[in-house]
């Protein structure tokens, strides 16, 4: 393991979602770079006592790059700590990119994203049958842009299960885009810091989430989640247990042999 780089997805906050490869990792590691914005400071609980740590909350990625350069050409273990998942909004593209351009070794050790901490914590299904069979994962349009195409008020018209990160400090404006297919009384959640020990859950509908929102002082790291699977009070059973419905792995009830 040692000279390269690994790319770890630190889950939502709660150190023990922390994979346990990920864990391998972080212990063992000479070198940990982590994001100090939003890494729960407990994960470093389990590096080794000798390993330099750096939080990327102070650094460009230049600065990033050149510390990863010079610990790998010194044949040392660097971990790149992340916050959740790094695959969703993680800005890990452009380090691989950089890592590639010069032969630098690395891989990547997925997470558990703060989106499914989300729905934990909510007690959510996100997918259920016959209300919603689609996640559509995004984020408003801000310092960061995205194409038109992506604006929320155009996702909005498929009604599905929304997760909306990055996006709580500009919350009247997403529901202002939301309200351009969704109705009024459609469910919304925000969930601040999802696993963490001061987890804040905020429900209601797009109607009054937004003054529920600022009543609690929720301004950034939490996702909002909007779709009529947060209002379901009976679930309608999917086929897969059904005792009547064969599989590969069951034959169902009253169903004859061919």
């Amino acid at each position: 393991m040692r000279g390269k780089v690994v790319f770890i997805g630190a889950g939502p906050g709660d150190p023990e979602l922390l994979t346990i490869k990920a864990f391998r990792v972080i212990e063992d590691a000479d070198v940990i770079i982590y994001a100090g914005s939003l890494v729960n400071p407990e994960v470093l609980g389990y590096a080794k006592s000798d390993a330099l740590v750096y939080n990327s909350a102070e650094m460009n990625l230049d600065e990033i790059l050149d510390v990863m350069e010079k610990s790998v050409q010194e044949e040392k273990l660097v971990a790149r700590v992340h916050t959740g998942d790094p695959a969703i909004y993680g800005a890990i593209g452009e380090q691989m990119q950089c890592l590639r351009e010069k032969n630098i070794p690395y891989e990547v050790i997925p997470g558990v994203s703060s989106l499914f901490a989300t729905a934990a914590a909510l007690e959510s299904e996100l997918t259920l049958p016959e209300v919603s069979q689609t996640v559509i994962i995004t984020r408003p349009s801000g310092r960061t842009p995205k194409p038109d195409r992506e604006a929320i008020y155009r996702l909005a018209e498929h009604q599905a299960t929304m997760c909306i990160f990055l996006g709580v400090h500009m919350i009247g404006k997403v529901v202002t885009e939301l309200l351009t297919f969704y109705d009024p009384d459609t469910p919304v959640a925000v969930v601040q810091k999802a696993s963490w020990d001061d987890e804040k859950v905020v429900r209601g509908t797009l109607d009054n989430i937004a003054g529920k929102v600022a009543e609690a002082g929720i301004k950034k790291t939490a996702i909002i989640v909007v779709g009529d699977v947060l209002g379901t009070s009976r679930v309608t059973p999917s086929k897969l247990y059904d005792s009547h419905f064969s599989h590969e792995y069951r034959k169902g009830n009253g169903e004859q042999d061919d």
